[in-house]
């Protein structure tokens, strides 16, 4: 993922967080010149439409924050094949 683009906008830059669901990276968005983090689901959950509804909820409720020291907060439903080309 490294060093990779996502949907030719984030430009991954490092990993810094991951768990049983997601990794986290941060990547540049290089269209409004700002970091992000990039949530990115593990491939084993990309099938489980239940495990990615509750992945959108999360979204929906991350995007709502709103604070100086918090990254924007942008979470994909990607399969990771799509990444490892």
């Amino acid at each position: 993922m490294i060093g990779s683009r996502i949907d030719g906008r984030y430009e991954v830059i490092e990993a810094i967080g991951g768990g049983g669901m997601a990794n986290v990276y941060r990547a540049r968005d290089v269209i409004l010149e700002r970091d992000v983090a990039v949530k990115v689901l593990q491939p084993q959950y990309t099938h489980d439409e239940a495990f990615i509804r509750r992945f959108r909820r999360e979204a929906q409720a991350a995007t709502s924050l709103i604070h100086p020291t918090l990254l924007t907060f942008m979470m994909l439903v990607k399969k990771i094949r799509r990444f490892t080309s």
